[in-house]
């Protein structure tokens, strides 16, 4: 783990998407983040000493899928599948499956496996997966303020990036993204799937993967935008945003803000590749680009 000195540091932005607004100035107190996301290794050392199941292996509750056949009611996970050509980029289902037998240990579906993957980041774990495996290695996950401050690198450098205000500066790209036309352009080792971690090189923290890679859990609820100044429901010692975090429409379940963008975020489609971006994920959900890394307090 690498420890982070705290402060203050402008978290959000106005420029991009509504949900990063507004813009403001946010604290951290010093705390312990993890160098690099949670790996395949890293997960496999708790599976095998808890015996923990997946949330993405267990048989899913007929009753949060009133009217589906119970022979379809299988564990599985979504899986990222490139298509051959240009889509409607309005239409995620395009590109993404549901795969019974998908899961950490078979990333693709039953057919594949972790087999020489054991430094890539672990993907497949929904919140629970991931807030089990911080309290057994006695950490927690860190809260969305400590993942953007410690993604910009102790810095601000006046850019939208981790880096500046160009993607790709000198044409290079400085994280693990998308290159080429998403989703059907492959155009770089590893698109579409994840890289070892560490693969970039770390930012002035010495934190590797905090832009790109993987998205990765927080411990914060997810709301439409920033709330400066309010009166947030307190719980268990944390700002809790569940009173005003909104689910997906026909579901109950609530949403935590995922960080850091992923191997799939493209210019062209999914400009998340940014310490100010956001993303709400249900906490009973999985794919292939989800990871996680945890932290500690001081």
């Amino acid at each position: 783990m690498v420890l982070l000195p705290g402060g203050s540091f402008p978290m959000g932005s106005d420029d991009f998407y509504p949900d990063e607004q507004p813009a403001h100035e946010a604290s951290v107190d010093a705390f312990w983040i993890d160098r690099r996301p949670v790996t395949n290794e890293d997960f496999e050392r708790f599976v095998t000493e808890t015996g923990y199941v997946t949330v993405a292996e267990r048989a899913l509750d007929p009753a949060e899928f009133p009217g589906t056949p119970v022979e379809d009611l299988v564990p599985g996970s979504l899986v990222f599948t490139p298509t051959s050509g240009p889509v409607d980029l309005r239409d995620w289902r395009q590109w993404w499956r549901w795969q019974p037998g998908a899961s950490w240990r078979h990333p693709e579906g039953p057919e594949s496996s972790i087999e020489g993957r054991s430094q890539h980041p672990v993907v497949h774990v929904a919140f629970a997966d991931a807030d089990a495996y911080a309290t057994w290695a006695g950490k927690r996950l860190p809260t969305e303020a400590e993942f953007e401050y410690a993604a910009r690198g102790g810095g601000d450098p006046g850019g939208a990036f981790a880096w500046g205000d160009d993607p790709f500066p000198s044409g290079e790209p400085r994280a693990h993204t998308w290159i080429g036309r998403f989703p059907y352009e492959i155009g770089a080792a590893y698109a579409g799937t994840t890289a070892p971690v560490g693969s970039f090189p770390a930012n002035d923290f010495g934190l590797v993967d905090t832009i790109g890679n993987v998205w990765e859990w927080t411990a914060d609820y997810y709301s439409p935008r920033h709330h400066v100044g309010g009166a947030p429901v307190a719980r268990d010692g944390r700002i809790d945003l569940l009173a005003a975090s909104s689910a997906e429409s026909g579901s109950r379940m609530p949403r935590r803000v995922l960080k850091g963008g992923s191997h799939l975020c493209s210019p062209d489609y999914c400009l998340r590749f940014r310490p100010a971006a956001r993303s709400p994920q249900a906490e009973d959900s999985s794919t292939t680009h989800i990871g996680f890394r945890c932290a500690r307090d001081v």
